[in-house]
């Protein structure tokens, strides 16, 4: 890895590092789930890195893909189990962290302690060479040691530049389907175990207010108001993952039109992606615990 690059990645997890503590810091009973994820995101910009994704805060048996829109009412309640998830970059070098986080209560203490020691043994367990199959045993095996699930389909993912999910999944338990699949020397690695005391498998909920610019093959929009909020869009986010509420602001600015119109439309037609909320099946609590790793000849190093 050059040391330019090296360097923004390192940048980049220093600032996101400082978000998800601040962010820590605001959850608490009675507070806008808005008002925290618009400091947060601030945080991250105040400190010179750029958005990676919109700040997702996932409660309960959510267990990610949330965020609130421009008008949310949101509030968090005693008892929630909020999973604050958090991205940077620095030039597209993302740096991706999460942590949970129990309000007012300890009632779910071992379920984040099981993400939080399969976290650090899987990073102890990260060199070049190794299976991401054999990633995801010490994950799933020690979260099963607490009494819990992993989560099957929520995975870690490598990184690279203006792309969050670079192709290589770090699964959350055995997979044989992944076998022979290795890390490698220089990769960037989010891993993130997902726990919890549900059946360990995620299904699609209400939309999540994330979206995503597509490539599709064919540019079909003859509508140049249309085609004008796509080609925005792609040269604003690229094809990193954006909110709802991102768009109203910067649309309320120009125009007078509708966001949730437009997003909807865009999806339908195939140049967006919309990102559903994913939530545990038998609606289980989850818990999530996230670091972005940069993988070394002696190991892994925590940018995060």
């Amino acid at each position: 890895m050059k040391e330019e690059i090296y360097e923004k990645y390192k940048t980049a997890g220093e600032i996101a590092r400082k978000a998800r503590e601040y962010g820590k810091k605001l959850i608490k009973e009675g507070v806008l789930v808005l008002d925290v994820v618009n400091e947060v995101e601030g945080k991250i910009l105040e400190e010179g890195a750029d958005l990676a994704f919109p700040v997702n805060i996932s409660i309960n048996e959510v267990a990610a893909h949330f965020t609130p829109k421009h008008n949310d009412k949101l509030v968090f309640k005693r008892g929630d189990l909020v999973k604050l998830d958090v991205g940077a970059h620095v030039d597209g070098f993302i740096a991706d962290t999460a942590v949970t986080v129990e309000i007012a209560s300890s009632r779910y203490e071992k379920l984040i302690e099981s993400t939080k020691e399969a976290l650090k043994n899987a990073i102890n367990g990260i060199k070049p060479g190794v299976e991401v199959s054999q990633i995801g045993e010490i994950i799933g095996s020690t979260i099963e040691k607490y009494g819990f699930a992993s989560i099957e389909n929520l995975t870690g993912h490598s990184l690279e530049q203006f792309c969050l999910h670079a192709g290589i999944s770090i699964p959350n338990f055995y997979d044989d389907a992944l076998k022979g699949i290795k890390l490698e020397r220089d990769m960037a690695v989010a891993i993130e175990p997902f726990a919890t005391d549900g059946v360990g498998y995620v299904i699609a909920g209400k939309k999540g207010n994330i979206y995503r610019c597509l490539n599709p093959r064919r540019f079909f929009l003859r509508d140049p108001i249309a085609k004008r909020e796509i080609n925005f869009l792609k040269n604003e986010f690229k094809s990193l993952p954006f909110a709802e509420r991102w768009y109203h602001k910067m649309l309320s600015k120009r125009s007078g039109l509708d966001s949730d119109y437009m997003l909807e439309r865009l999806a339908r037609q195939g140049y967006i992606k919309q990102y559903n909320q994913l939530i545990e099946k038998k609606s289980g609590k989850v818990a999530q615990t996230e670091h972005t790793i940069i993988i070394h000849d002696n190991g892994a190093e925590i940018t995060t």
